[in-house]
Protein backbone atom coordinates (compact mmCIF):
# COMPACT_ATOMS: atom_id res chain seq x y z
CA UNK A 1 0.00 0.00 0.00
CA UNK A 2 0.63 3.51 -0.42
CA UNK A 3 0.23 7.20 0.90
CA UNK A 4 -1.08 9.52 -1.39
CA UNK A 5 -3.40 13.10 -1.59
CA UNK A 6 -6.46 13.50 -3.69
CA UNK A 7 -5.51 16.44 -6.12
CA UNK A 8 -8.47 15.90 -8.12
CA UNK A 9 -11.56 14.30 -9.63
CA UNK A 10 -11.67 12.18 -12.96
CA UNK A 11 -14.64 12.74 -15.28
CA UNK A 12 -14.99 10.20 -17.99
CA UNK A 13 -18.07 10.07 -20.14
CA UNK A 14 -16.84 7.27 -22.38
CA UNK A 15 -15.41 4.19 -20.37
CA UNK A 16 -15.36 0.46 -20.24
CA UNK A 17 -18.85 -0.80 -18.90
CA UNK A 18 -16.52 -2.58 -15.99
CA UNK A 19 -16.18 1.08 -14.66
CA UNK A 20 -19.64 2.04 -14.63
CA UNK A 21 -20.75 3.39 -11.13
CA UNK A 22 -17.19 4.20 -10.03
CA UNK A 23 -15.70 6.94 -9.26
CA UNK A 24 -12.43 7.98 -10.24
CA UNK A 25 -10.13 10.40 -8.60
CA UNK A 26 -6.33 11.81 -9.62
CA UNK A 27 -4.15 11.27 -6.84
CA UNK A 28 -0.41 12.35 -5.99
CA UNK A 29 1.44 9.78 -4.77
CA UNK A 30 3.43 10.92 -1.25
CA UNK A 31 7.38 10.06 0.01
CA UNK A 32 8.70 10.13 3.58
CA UNK A 33 11.75 12.19 3.30
CA UNK A 34 13.50 13.88 6.41
CA UNK A 35 10.90 13.48 8.98
CA UNK A 36 7.81 14.41 6.70
CA UNK A 37 5.15 13.72 3.99
CA UNK A 38 6.43 15.23 0.84
CA UNK A 39 4.85 14.88 -2.72
CA UNK A 40 6.14 13.00 -4.97
CA UNK A 41 5.36 14.86 -8.19
CA UNK A 42 3.74 12.45 -10.02
CA UNK A 43 0.18 11.44 -10.68
CA UNK A 44 -2.28 8.45 -10.58
CA UNK A 45 -5.70 8.25 -11.71
CA UNK A 46 -7.58 5.60 -8.65
CA UNK A 47 -10.89 3.88 -8.57
CA UNK A 48 -12.12 5.26 -4.92
CA UNK A 49 -13.96 2.23 -2.46
CA UNK A 50 -14.08 4.29 0.42
CA UNK A 51 -15.61 7.73 -0.42
CA UNK A 52 -12.57 9.92 -0.11
CA UNK A 53 -12.67 13.34 -1.37
CA UNK A 54 -10.46 15.82 -2.63
CA UNK A 55 -8.03 17.22 -0.54
CA UNK A 56 -7.87 13.94 1.62
CA UNK A 57 -4.82 11.54 2.56
CA UNK A 58 -5.58 7.83 1.32
CA UNK A 59 -4.02 4.88 1.24
CA UNK A 60 -4.13 3.13 -1.84
CA UNK A 61 -2.78 0.14 -3.58
CA UNK A 62 -1.50 -0.84 -7.22
CA UNK A 63 -1.30 -3.94 -9.71
CA UNK A 64 -3.15 -7.31 -8.88
CA UNK A 65 -4.40 -6.15 -5.57
CA UNK A 66 -6.46 -3.67 -6.83
CA UNK A 67 -8.55 -5.72 -8.34
CA UNK A 68 -9.52 -7.57 -5.04
CA UNK A 69 -11.76 -5.05 -3.50
CA UNK A 70 -15.50 -6.24 -4.07
CA UNK A 71 -16.06 -2.72 -5.97
CA UNK A 72 -13.35 -3.70 -8.69
CA UNK A 73 -13.35 -7.47 -8.90
CA UNK A 74 -12.89 -8.29 -12.44
CA UNK A 75 -12.34 -4.38 -13.46
CA UNK A 76 -9.28 -3.80 -15.64
CA UNK A 77 -8.15 -1.71 -12.34
CA UNK A 78 -4.53 -0.40 -11.82
CA UNK A 79 -5.19 1.79 -8.62
CA UNK A 80 -7.49 1.77 -5.89
CA UNK A 81 -7.89 3.61 -3.01
CA UNK A 82 -8.66 1.39 -0.06
CA UNK A 83 -8.24 3.71 3.22
CA UNK A 84 -8.41 7.52 3.96
CA UNK A 85 -5.24 8.44 6.61
CA UNK A 86 -5.88 9.78 9.62
CA UNK A 87 -2.26 10.45 11.09
CA UNK A 88 1.02 8.88 10.39
CA UNK A 89 3.61 8.41 13.23
CA UNK A 90 7.32 7.42 12.49
CA UNK A 91 9.35 6.76 15.32
CA UNK A 92 7.26 8.76 17.91
CA UNK A 93 6.44 11.52 15.41
CA UNK A 94 3.11 12.39 13.68
CA UNK A 95 4.20 13.78 10.14
CA UNK A 96 2.77 16.64 8.83
CA UNK A 97 0.44 16.20 5.59
CA UNK A 98 1.42 18.51 2.85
Amino acid sequence: MFIAKVIGNVVSTQKNVKFLGMKLLLIQPYISKDGALQSSGSSVVAVDSVGAGVGECVLFTQGSSARLTPATKDAPVDAVIVGIVDAVEVEGKVLEKP
